[in-house]
């Protein structure tokens, strides 16, 4: 899973979140920090409103929360999500003796990002391309 400084960093280069069933998410509070959430139609959906989106605790699944702004939420994307991102883009994911190097095409550019974990590797990738459209 990808990391939460990872997670972040994606965030803060601009990449924006439109929640789908299956998406993992952290909230951005202190005493949920190790919880992680999966939006699900039937206990965590995403409600669109003209002030914005909302994740809406259904049911009992966290007696503590109703709902949360979107803002308030962390995505944390999965690796085949982070893939799909790189779209055409993506080279190849290998595995090296400890850390996994994605291989990426940045314009005219290849670029191997590095990170032990295969989804930060990923995440790195995704990085370099916001910074390329920034």
């Amino acid at each position: 899973m990808i990391s939460t400084e990872a997670a972040l960093a994606l965030r803060e280069a601009g990449l924006v979140w439109r929640p789908r069933s299956g998406d993992r998410f952290q909230l951005d509070e202190p005493e949920f920090d190790a919880d992680v959430f999966t939006v699900s139609e039937m206990t965590i959906e995403a409600r669109d409103y003209p002030t914005g989106t909302i994740l809406a605790f259904n049911g009992t699944t966290e007696w503590a929360l109703d709902s949360v702004a979107l803002a308030d939420a962390l995505w944390l994307p999965t690796e085949e999500q982070l893939r799909e991102m790189l779209r055409g883009g993506f080279r190849a994911l290998r595995r090296l003796a400890d850390t996994y190097e994605v291989e990426v095409a940045v314009g005219d550019e290849v670029r191997r990002l590095q990170h032990p974990e295969p989804s930060d590797a990923y995440a790195q990738a995704v990085l370099a391309l916001l910074a390329r459209i920034a």
